[in-house]
């Protein structure tokens, strides 16, 4: 399978078993949800997921996802309000509430000192909306429903197509982020991304931390897909979130919107995960529904890198049969996206590197070479080979173990540490990888891309493209 799968960890997949489970059946990837969980709970997770890495043989990588500013109401003193279409309620301080009307606790007065008449508010999953309809007060706000429905506490909020003055990271944010740090997380994908200051702000940190990993910009705002190119320019990754995405932007623009974000993703060689509800029904059901099946087949033809998986793994019945499901699902697509896909030869603005890749997979596609092999140190020559989406798999030597783990996002990418050895050179060491590994049949050939400075000269990153017949 090219296509990588992740696999949110919760209470039905934190033991080492359900982990062993989820590896075997097509997860690489494990996503740690920073919102929910605590410092024992995610530093015993680690352990055992390390722990399966080394038993396993192969890398799998640690995606920590920060909660980001998210905007919950307060806690309701009834518990739960139940309102009509056309209904009247108050948002704000409960200090300055009126008592004739119901009241939706919000403790953020510099978030409502930003909203004026007419701005949507939207709770929770998009399903009751209010308008505003002129302040009260200083921290108080008069709402009118546009929908019935029962409204609990601590619901999400959204404010579709309004940018808010938050923060990218909160306090607690900073305190995650620090503790992932320690226990060795492999990425860290940043919530609520409205811009790429936001994602510049959480290279700072690391930066200050003396610490490398991918940032994956997590597209929740409208606002972001205002500010998208710049965003893919700065992240190492994108997410495409559409449950909140999903509720900032009209739920009828969302497909064409997430093909748009792939392709951009897809011609800037960055990997692009799609999340949120890929096989939902299956958080209590055996098997997904038809809608759900072509939902994932068809994030793969889009050119996803990734597709991810939330409650279904983090709390359902099934977490290990629903990997199953999502690996067999793609497997069918990349068939017939590599059946109806031909090679496209990069634009005029690409650069050396692009056309080198290229280069190699027109080689493997045209020599039917058995595999491409690339030497890499920064990962960027084995994403390149990975956004031509050949059928031949990528392999990737590097001896950075932070680069392997990272490779593990790019489609159809094997990641391999090898041992640095100052005597070797690139080439003679994936020559050496091919005459001994027993997956190459004697005779085969395989597509080598790897950087051999002349002597004398610095490293200029990959130069040569060879075949390789063992």
């Amino acid at each position: 399978m090219r296509t990588k799968i992740i696999a949110t960890i919760g209470p039905a997949s934190a033991s080492r078993e359900m982990l062993v489970r989820l590896v075997g059946a097509g997860a690489s990837i494990f996503r740690l949800n920073f919102s929910h969980g605590d410092a024992d709970f995610f530093r015993t997770l680690v352990g055992n997921i390390r722990s399966v890495e080394l038993e396993v043989g192969r890398p799998l990588s640690i995606l920590q996802d920060l909660a980001g500013p998210k905007i919950r109401l307060g806690a309701i003193a009834s518990g739960a309000i139940e309102v009509a279409r056309s209904d009247t309620v108050l948002l704000g301080s409960p200090e300055e509430a009126a008592p004739d009307l119901p009241l939706l606790p919000l403790d953020n007065p510099e978030l409502l000192a930003e909203l004026s008449a007419g701005d949507v508010l939207v709770l929770a999953d998009g399903g009751l909306r209010f308008v505003v309809c002129g302040r009260v007060a200083d921290n108080l706000v008069r709402l009118e429903a546009m929908g019935s429905g029962i409204v609990t506490s601590r619901k999400g909020i959204a404010l579709p197509g309004k940018t808010l003055s938050l923060p990218a990271l909160t306090d607690k944010d900073r305190a995650d982020l620090a503790l992932g740090l320690e226990l060795g997380v492999d990425a860290v994908a940043v919530s609520f991304v409205q811009s790429a200051s936001d994602i510049r702000q959480v290279r700072a940190l690391l930066h200050g931390a003396k610490r490398s990993i991918p940032v994956v910009a997590k597209l929740e705002r409208r606002s972001a897909i205002d500010d998208l190119n710049a965003i893919i320019e700065c992240s190492d990754m994108i997410m495409v979130a559409r449950g909140d995405l999903g509720v900032e932007c009209p739920l009828p623009e969302l497909p064409a919107l997430q093909k748009r974000i792939i392709r951009a993703c897809n011609l800037a060689s960055k990997p692009v995960i799609v999340a949120t509800q890929m096989l939902l029904s299956m958080v209590s059901s055996p098997s997904p529904t038809r809608a759900e099946t072509t939902d994932v087949a068809n994030a793969v033809l889009d050119g996803a890198d990734c597709v991810m998986l939330s409650e279904e793994t983090a709390m359902g019945a099934y977490p290990a049969e629903t990997v199953e499901y999502m690996n067999r699902i793609a497997s069918e697509a990349e068939e017939y996206l590599l059946e109806s896909r031909s090679l496209a030869s990069p634009d005029s603005a690409s650069g050396a590197p692009e056309f080198l890749a290229y280069a190699a997979c027109l080689l493997a596609d045209r020599t039917d070479a058995a595999a491409i092999a690339a030497h890499t140190l920064s990962g960027s020559s084995a994403r390149l080979l990975s956004a031509c989406r050949p059928r031949q798999p990528i392999h990737a030597l590097t001896v950075n173990n932070a680069v392997l783990h990272a490779l593990n996002f790019s489609w159809g990418v094997l990641p391999l540490l090898v041992e640095e050895d100052p005597e070797v050179g690139h080439l003679v060491r994936v020559q050496r990888f091919i005459a001994t590994n027993p997956e190459f049949p004697v005779g085969c050939d395989v597509v080598i891309t790897a950087g051999e400075p002349a002597v004398g000269q610095p490293d200029r990153g990959t130069n040569l493209v060879k075949i390789y017949r063992k």
